[in-house]
C-alpha cells in the first residue's frame, strides 16, 4: 500500500489535494453538498491506490536481441515477450525497455489487458553510430488503473549487452607475399631436405611414407630414420595500434583516431581470415594472445577495439616491450 501511494500520479495528488481543501472548507462553511464533493474527488485516487496495491496477477518477460555485434550504423533488433502467467487478466499496461541515448532512448509500448496466461510480442530497432558496449534493459511496466490515478513501478532483471564495432572495409582478397600456412607434402619435403635438428626422428618401419625420411638423422645413424609426425606451420603477424592522444588529431567519425581503430579492424579481420596467426598490440602495452580465426580471434578483437580509447601515455615504450615479447 505505501508503494502504491508513492505512485500516485500528478492526476492522483492534484485529486488528493482538491478532495482535502473542499473538505476544509465545507467544515469551515459549513456546506454539507461541498463536503461530500470533497470527499468523492478525496476518496477515488484512495481507491484506485488500493486497487492496483491488490493487484495479483504475475507477469514473466522473455527478451532476445539479434545480433548482439554490429558495426557502426548497422541496426539490431531487441523482440520482448511478456506473458500473464496468473490466473486474472492485467489492467492497463505501460512497457517501456531503458534504452540508451547512443542507441536512440527509451522504447515504450502501451498494452491495454493481456488476457491469464496470454502473451504479446514487442520488438524495435537500435542503431548507434558511435562504436562502444552498451547495455539495453531492462524492462520496466507501469501498472495503472483506469483513472490514471496511480502508476506502480515493476521491473524485471534480464537485459542484453549490444557491442558496436569499428566499420570494416573490405580489402582485396590478393595473396600476402611470402606468407603460407597449414601443412602439406611441399612442408614436409622442405623440412625433410633442410633436416632441423628439432625434429625427433625414429626408426624407419615397413610401410612409412618415404617422404617423411629425416636425411641428416639417417646420415648420423648409419639407417633410415623417419620423423615422428609431420610438423605444422603457420604464418604469424602482430597488428599494433597506436592509441596515444598525441598522436592523434580531431574528433567524432573522421578524426584520426576513430579512422585508425577502423582500418585496424579492417586490417585485423582480413588477416586473420586469410589464415594468419594473429596477435593484438597497443602502446600501452596491452595485448591479445595470438589466435587464428578457428580460436576466435576475430570477436576479441572487435570486441577489444569497440571499447577502445585514447590513452595519455607520452610514449611507446609499454607496447615496444610488448610487441618484442619482454613483458
Amino acid at each position: 500500500m505505501r508503494r502504491a501511494l508513492a505512485g500516485l500520479t500528478t492526476r492522483g495528488r492534484s485529486f488528493v489535494a482538491a478532495g482535502a481543501t473542499a473538505v476544509a472548507c465545507a467544515f469551515a462553511l459549513g456546506e454539507r453538498d461541498l463536503l461530500r464533493a470533497g470527499v468523492l474527488v478525496l476518496v477515488l485516487p484512495l481507491l484506485c491506490t488500493l486497487a492496483v496495491a491488490r493487484t495479483r496477477y504475475r507477469l514473466a518477460c522473455a527478451r532476445r536481441l539479434a545480433p548482439p555485434r554490429v558495426q557502426v550504423g548497422q541496426e539490431s533488433r531487441v523482440d520482448l515477450r511478456l506473458e500473464n502467467v496468473s490466473r486474472l487478466p492485467s489492467g492497463l499496461l505501460m512497457v517501456e525497455d531503458r534504452v540508451p541515448y547512443a542507441l536512440g532512448g527509451r522504447a515504450r509500448f502501451v498494452l491495454d489487458r493481456i488476457e491469464p496466461h496470454g502473451k504479446r510480442e514487442l520488438g524495435y530497432r537500435i542503431r548507434s553510430d558511435v562504436r562502444g558496449r552498451y547495455r539495453v534493459g531492462p524492462l520496466t511496466v507501469r501498472l495503472a488503473d483506469p483513472f490514471g490515478m496511480v502508476e506502480l513501478v515493476r521491473s524485471f532483471s534480464l537485459s542484453d549487452t549490444l557491442t558496436v564495432t569499428p566499420a570494416l572495409v573490405a580489402l582485396p582478397s590478393e595473396p600476402l607475399g611470402g606468407a603460407w600456412s597449414g601443412g602439406g607434402d611441399s612442408i614436409a619435403g622442405a623440412v625433410s631436405a633442410a633436416g632441423e635438428d628439432d625434429v625427433t626422428p625414429r626408426e624407419y618401419r615397413h610401410g612409412d611414407d618415404l617422404r617423411r625420411v629425416h636425411w641428416r638423422s639417417t646420415a648420423r645413424h648409419g639407417e633410415l630414420m623417419v620423423r615422428r609426425e609431420e610438423q605444422h606451420f603457420r604464418s604469424s603477424g602482430t597488428l599494433f595500434l597506436d592509441t596515444r592522444r598525441r598522436a592523434h588529431r580531431g574528433e567524432g567519425p573522421a578524426g584520426s583516431f576513430e579512422q585508425a581503430v577502423s582500418a585496424a579492424a579492417s586490417i585485423g579481420v582480413h588477416l586473420v581470415r586469410a589464415g594468419l596467426s594473429l596477435r593484438y598490440v597497443t602502446d600501452a602495452g596491452e595485448t591479445l594472445p595470438a589466435a587464428s580465426a578457428d580460436g576466435g580471434f576475430e570477436g576479441l578483437l572487435l570486441d577489444r577495439l569497440a571499447i577502445t580509447r585514447r590513452s595519455k601515455d607520452p610514449s611507446l615504450t609499454a607496447g615496444v616491450a610488448a610487441l618484442l615479447g619482454r613483458t
